[in-house]
């Protein structure tokens, strides 16, 4: 099993979860987190930390195409393990369906 990051994460990137992570397997995106899929060892400790409730683990239903979203990002990203602001549109966008869509960049992040 492994945890990873959905689309509720997009256009909200709520960093509480990389500072409890005791294994740095958060990559930042220009306006979202993943992680990273082989690196993930299972804790959990992220998952009540976030929240946007974006992090589930692999076992839920259908996330087979998030665990592959999280190992492709999370090669291409920096890693972050410090906490930073959310976007400003964090609390605007939390919930809202169809963001990958809508919103997700490609584009990485800082890292940090």
């Amino acid at each position: 099993m492994t945890y990873v990051v959905t689309d509720n994460c997009i256009a909200c990137k709520y960093t509480d979860c990389v500072e409890v992570c005791p294994v740095d397997c958060f990559y930042e995106g220009e306006n979202m987190l993943v992680i990273h899929p082989d690196e993930c060892i299972d804790c959990g400790v992220c998952e009540p930390e976030c929240p946007a409730d974006a992090i589930r683990p692999d076992t839920e239903p259908n996330l087979d195409d998030w665990v592959a979203f999280n190992r492709k990002y999370a090669e291409m990203w920096p890693v972050i393990t410090t906490k930073k602001d959310k976007l400003p549109e964090a609390e605007e966008r939390d919930g809202e369906t169809g963001k990958r869509e809508k919103y997700f960049s490609e584009a990485a992040g800082e890292g940090g």
